[in-house]
């Protein structure tokens, strides 16, 4: 029966316990396309790009600024607008601000002027985490004034969409935005001033199907989803097995739905490159 029998150590606890190493939360990210694990310091040097596949990740309109203006330059106005609940819709005001306090901003898109390569812009950058970007009656506004500062300084317009699309809570306040940005683009064209379009990870819905799409200029980043509707959807309604990556901006740049795909680390150069162009062209 001895052979059954487990031997205790003779001095029981004699020997320190083995020592885990913690490895601090945040130090790692997974990539959401080559889903490899890359440490993070890695990928905020690089640009906030995945270096094993160049997936670009999503980032806020602050963390994007700097990639894309002089340094230093930018000054960020109209910042006092924000939405209301015109509608009274269940609840938004919750959901503003939940928003409000996760990104610190009062709505979804910052607006300003800068300069890029020397040269003066007006500009808007959205940003995904405030409601998923979502184009309400402040987005529009915002994006409207921009423009208007434009005209009035005859500088070229930028504008840098992630978006899902129209803000659901605003109801026909939301829609009438797209008519709204859409006219404003006309009137900087009739001023014969330039509109840069850049579009990011994701630009979707209202958003896809007003401005954005309006720009002299349509500019994207690598894999970056652009669309109207979701997949789903549009397979529901044509009836038809769509093409893989048929979203993506590298289908659309070879259908010619877009002019350029851009990595974000040579944005700030090619900006520069075509601002002097539109400049030497005027």
């Amino acid at each position: 029966m001895a052979w059954f029998k487990k031997e205790r150590p003779e001095k029981l606890g004699s020997e320190e316990p083995s020592k885990k190493v913690k490895i601090p939360e945040g130090l790692w990210v997974k990539c959401d396309n080559c889903k490899e694990i890359i440490y993070r310091k890695e990928v905020e040097k690089n640009f906030k790009v995945c270096p094993k596949c160049d997936y670009h990740f999503r980032i806020t309109a602050s963390e994007r600024l700097p990639f894309m203006v002089d340094e230093g330059s930018f000054l960020e106005v109209e910042d006092g607008l924000s939405p209301k609940d015109a509608l009274g819709f269940k609840d938004y005001k919750d959901k503003l601000k939940s928003s409000r306090k996760k990104t610190g901003l009062k709505d979804a898109v910052i607006s300003g002027e800068a300069k890029i390569g020397g040269r003066p812009v007006q500009l808007v950058v959205m940003d995904f985490n405030f409601m998923g970007g979502s184009m309400g009656s402040v987005v529009g506004e915002k994006i409207a004034r921009a423009v208007e500062r434009a005209i009035e300084k005859k500088t070229p317009f930028i504008a840098v969409a992630s978006s899902g699309g129209a803000r659901m809570q605003e109801g026909i306040l939301s829609l009438m935005q797209m008519a709204k940005t859409s006219a404003a683009t006309a009137r900087l064209a009739a001023a014969g001033l330039p509109f840069i379009s850049i579009l990011t990870d994701p630009t979707f819905g209202g958003v896809t199907a007003s401005f954005a799409m309006l720009g002299d200029l349509i500019i994207a980043e690598p894999k970056t989803l652009i669309g109207f509707a979701g997949p789903r959807v549009i397979e529901q309604t044509i009836k038809q097995q769509l093409p893989a990556g048929f979203q993506r901006a590298e289908f659309l740049l070879e259908h010619g739905m877009i002019d350029m795909i851009v990595s974000r680390k040579d944005m700030h150069t090619t900006l520069a490159k075509v601002l002097e162009f539109f400049s030497n062209a005027a």
